[in-house]
């Protein structure tokens, strides 16, 4: 995996952190058919990210605790919005 991966799989992860987001959402900000590029792909994979559904939202992605992980390793800690 590339360093510009690694990178985007932090933003990815970091923006899901924030507040669960919206599949469709997610697919539209970081859905790829690059096969040299394949951060939502390689997230989803490697367990950091996970869909879920939500009553009143539908289809939504959240962090994992591995995800959350990951975050705190690179010292991208995140505070919910409120």
């Amino acid at each position: 995996m590339t360093e510009e991966t690694e990178a985007l799989i932090l933003d990815l992860v970091e923006w899901v952190a924030i507040k669960p987001r919206a599949y469709s959402d997610v697919m539209g900000a970081w859905r790829t058919s690059c096969p040299r590029l394949p951060v939502w792909e390689d997230a989803v994979d490697r367990g950091l990210v996970a869909r879920a559904r939500a009553i009143e939202l539908g289809a939504i992605v959240t962090v994992t605790p591995l995800g959350l992980e990951l975050l705190e390793h690179n010292n991208r800690g995140v505070r919910a919005a409120s």
